[in-house]
Parts: C-alpha cells; sequence; structure tokens
C-alpha cells in the first residue's frame, strides 16, 4: 500500500533483458533499503531484486509491461519512487496499491495563475470511477481530479510543490502516463454490477 507522496525521482540508468523479466537499475537517494521490498516506482509496485549504495533493481514482467508504459523505458529516465506505508505513517496522499489500470496520454498542458493544468484521456472503462474531486494516481502521484471536460477526459491541477518534486512538470502533450483509479471506486463497481445488471433485465 501507497500515498502516492513521492519521496523520491530516481534515474534509470541501466536496462536488460533477464530471466525476471525488463530489469531496471535506477539510482536513488534511499539508503536502507532490503531485498523483496515494494517500491513503487512511476505508480507500479515493483519488488527490489538487489541493492547496493544508492541503486537498486526490479523488474517488469509481461503482464506489467502490457498495461504500463515501461516497455518504452530507456536509461536516462527519470521516475517518481515511494516506498511502501508502514504502519503508523501519516496518510498525506489517498490509498493507492501500485497496480496500474491504464496507460492515459496527455492531451492538454496549460498554465493558469498559479497552476499547471493536464488534460489525459483516458480510457473508456476507467471513466465511471473518476469523480470530480476525488483522486486519481498518475505516474504514482497523488492527484485531485480538478474537472471532467467530456466522458473520456479528465483534467487535472498541479501546485508548485507537486511540478518540483515529482517528474509531472516535464509532462507534454502526446506524453503517456500510468494511471490508477481511486480503490474505493472499484469496489463500489464491483458491488454494484450484479444489482445494476438486474435492474436492466
Amino acid at each position: 500500500m501507497f500515498t502516492g507522496l513521492i519521496t523520491d525521482v530516481g534515474t534509470i540508468d541501466r536496462v536488460q533483458s533477464t530471466d525476471a523479466g525488463r530489469e531496471f537499475r535506477i539510482r536513488t537517494s534511499y539508503r536502507d533499503l532490503s531485498a523483496g521490498e515494494s517500491i513503487a516506482v512511476g505508480g507500479a509496485c515493483l519488488t527490489v531484486r538487489e541493492f547496493g549504495d544508492g541503486w537498486f533493481t526490479v523488474a517488469a514482467v509481461l503482464t506489467t509491461l502490457g498495461r504500463t508504459t515501461m516497455g518504452d523505458w530507456e536509461p536516462g529516465r527519470r521516475v517518481n519512487l515511494e516506498r511502501a506505508l508502514a504502519a503508523g505513517d501519516r496518510l498525506g496522499g489517498h490509498m493507492v496499491q501500485g497496480h496500474v489500470d491504464a496507460v492515459a496520454e496527455v492531451i492538454v498542458v496549460q498554465r493558469l495563475a498559479d497552476a499547471l493544468l493536464i488534460d489525459l484521456a483516458i480510457p473508456a472503462q476507467l471513466a465511471p470511477l473518476v469523480v470530480l474531486h476525488g483522486s486519481i494516481a498518475v505516474d504514482g502521484v497523488s492527484l485531485t481530479v480538478n474537472a471532467i471536460p467530456d466522458a473520456h477526459t479528465v483534467q487535472l491541477s498541479l501546485i508548485d510543490f507537486t511540478l518540483k518534486a515529482t517528474t509531472l512538470g516535464n509532462l507534454r502533450a502526446g506524453h503517456r502516463v500510468q494511471v490508477e483509479a481511486d480503490v474505493i471506486g472499484k469496489y463500489v463497481q464491483r458491488l454494484v454490477a450484479p444489482h445494476l445488471a438486474a435492474a436492466t433485465e
């Protein structure tokens, strides 16, 4: 479990194919890692395989590659990092599982006063899970839905701190991002689905 509050921005310095999948070696400021712990890398929960002074490796299997942007990741890419939530930590963002639901595309980036507005084109299956002023994780960052211009678009409003502490300040139209919908919405959708189906019969 994560909160969507980024604690480091790492840099990929090696990508290779291994028996474990597409492996990434990531430079980081983390110094007390352990093998087997979970880290959200760009919002995807991955397992630390090896680590050393200022670096660790993780691997993405085919299933993960199929629902994320990781197949395009190359050395030099900066990635948002968050270690798993510890019992007693402050839950400053929202409940994030690190299970990427889909890839969305940035369609508009515009400055409005002290915020940066970003419009994302989201897949149809995510639309019912997005609510105005609700939570959404984009590349691992906990964000609030600022507006829903239409059924297939979500607008985010990024504050200065987020732009400086994450990779989202580099987003431009055409960029692809990893999106995780609010887990509470997923459970509600699952629970009401049989009743909605019965009502239409």
